[in-house]
């Protein structure tokens, strides 16, 4: 079973079967790359609300048919329930050996892995566009069993979108199977639109409280009423007689013209309309919401919620392989759910831990995939020098900069010799200061603490550089870095070395960045100072 939250960093295929028991998770909500051929960018904001320069590609979402799929079809084909089998070996006729079909594939063989994992209580809840919905709703028929199928929700993301050719394409499709019928259902609530409440809710108290008019009588209403006069109408009233006397007390009746009580039913005292399979009362993320990331396909926390209410109770756990920046995440954690996240890239777990420490100071969770130690380190700097990185990066809490998500063409570019930064407010200007952070996973020398000198003199808001490097630092190199001098702090009145060396190794032993506590603003800072408040770190 499944104890405590976790993070997982890798691909969900293995994690699930090696990790996650059968029968062992309540709710599955997955978001996975959709088949559009896009590539996604991160647009990380700064602490003014704006959006970074820097843009970094997430992942691109088109799977190609190669080695790796043949072998996961064949799979599909020779261990799978025959259902399955037959269900893959017809799409891959109709369809042929091409992106759409890898990508069903590799879809169906982790669906078949999280069918296994769900209790039978359990959900799922499948995100996709229109371009594979109806593919992916024949593999959920063949694996959960078409009868388990409860919803097609359409999610109305935006409220316009110009499209070249046909119709603007606005709504996300949200694919709702059970595992069995017996599966955890909470109803769930969304508000009236306004052209309902304007057309019932059109009375209104001195006091603003809008109402609508209900009858009390039960006449033609099954299961009969109660037979008494009321205001010198004898009728079959709804409620008994002292119900009556009751709400008449509380000011909930009123009368019409020919003395007929009816019932005030006021729209601040409503649940709202049972949801519906049409969710166009959910917000998309705006650049001005405070929750936004800057995560291509960020989803508001309004949507995890509804569906982890819908489909879970307080204690259950939820699970995301497909975690991204932790929505469901972080929505299963304000509603007091576990946890499973998995993701494939350390960009997502390391938003996901900045984003987790942020909204739940005091949440306790493990993180599963990250190196260890050195050699674990020197492992992932070989397979791939850019999630290097962007660890190297989580360990110190600083924003990435630049570079490509699992490609072997990370680009300089725009991040001029910058991998990272952490942002930090040292005096009452209200601008932040910056310590600038570059990673190296190969051979180092002192002529690359000279370049990055070089670039915190030229940055105008650069007032500490961090070399971290995988490789052992030379003495010429601490001979560099002593030069650059000292900055000192105006509000912490303490100076701190301009440029800092600091090893893999030393981040693993606990090691940090020599540098003023990093706050949301100099106010805060202040009141740190003084005892006032938390230290806390604004990425």
């Amino acid at each position: 079973m499944i104890s405590n939250n976790t993070l997982f960093y890798g691909d969900n295929l293995p994690i699930l079967r090696e990790y996650i028991p059968d029968s062992s998770v309540d709710l599955i909500y997955l978001d996975p790359p959709f088949n559009s051929n896009r590539s996604y960018n991160i647009l990380f904001k700064d602490e003014s609300g704006q959006a970074a320069d820097a843009q970094i590609a997430a992942f691109e979402d088109a799977w190609h048919w190669n080695q790796t799929t043949q072998e996961t079809y064949e799979e599909l084909i020779t261990q799978s329930a025959d259902s399955v089998a037959k269900m893959v070996a017809a799409l891959r006729q109709f369809i042929g050996a091409n992106q759409m079909m890898a990508y069903l594939v590799m879809m169906a063989a982790r669906l078949v892995e999280l069918h296994r994992v769900l209790k039978p209580t359990g959900s799922l809840y499948l995100h996709c566009d229109p371009t594979a919905s109806h593919y992916l709703k024949i593999v959920l028929d063949a694996i959960f069993g078409a009868e388990n199928f409860k919803n097609e929700i359409i999610w109305k993301r935006t409220s316009s979108h110009s499209d070249a050719v046909g119709y603007g394409s606005v709504h996300d499709i949200i694919l709702f199977y059970s595992r069995s019928e017996n599966h955890i259902w909470n109803d769930i609530y969304q508000a009236y639109d306004h052209g309902y409440v304007d057309q019932y809710y059109r009375y209104k108290d001195p006091d603003g409280r809008l109402w609508m008019s209900d009858n009390l009588s039960a006449a033609g209403l099954s299961g009969g009423g109660y037979e008494y006069e009321w205001n010198g109408v004898t009728r079959v009233w709804r409620c008994p007689q002292e119900t009556m006397k009751r709400l008449d007390q509380e000011g909930r009746i009123f009368y019409t013209k020919n003395g007929i009580p009816r019932r005030k039913r006021y729209l601040d005292e409503s649940k709202g309309l049972p949801a519906q399979d049409l969710w166009s009362d959910l917000e998309p993320l705006r650049s001005w919401h405070t929750e936004r990331l800057g995560y291509p396909t960020q989803k508001p926390l309004t949507l995890l919620e509804r569906i982890i209410q819908a489909s879970s109770n307080p204690g259950d756990i939820v699970l995301d392989p497909f975690c991204g920046c932790g929505t469901a995440i972080a929505a299963a954690e304000k509603l007091g759910r576990k946890w499973v996240g998995i993701d494939i890239t350390h960009l997502a777990i390391s938003l996901i831990k900045y984003r987790m420490k942020d909204m739940f100071p005091d949440c306790q969770y493990a993180v599963i995939g990250e190196p260890q130690d050195l050699a674990d380190a020197r492992q992932l700097a070989h397979d791939d020098r850019y999630q290097f990185q962007w660890w190297a990066l989580s360990l110190i809490e600083a924003r990435p900069l630049g570079g490509e998500a699992g490609s072997k063409k990370g680009k300089k570019g725009s991040d001029k010799g910058i991998d990272g930064i952490i942002n930090f407010f040292d005096d009452a200007s209200g601008k932040p200061k910056s310590v600038i952070i570059q990673v190296k996973s190969g051979h180092v020398k002192a002529g690359d603490l000279r370049d990055l000198r070089g670039v915190l003199d030229r940055e105008d808001n650069a007032v500490i550089g961090v070399f971290i490097t995988l490789e052992p630092s030379t003495s010429e190199m601490s001979k560099e870095a002593a030069t650059a001098g000292t900055y000192t702090s105006e509000l912490w009145d303490q100076k701190y070395p301009k440029l800092q060396i600091l090893t893999i190794q030393d981040l693993l032993s606990g090691s940090e960045i020599k540098m003023p506590p990093a706050h949301g603003t100099f106010k805060q800072a202040e009141r740190v100072k003084k005892g006032e408040g938390k230290q806390g770190r604004l990425i």
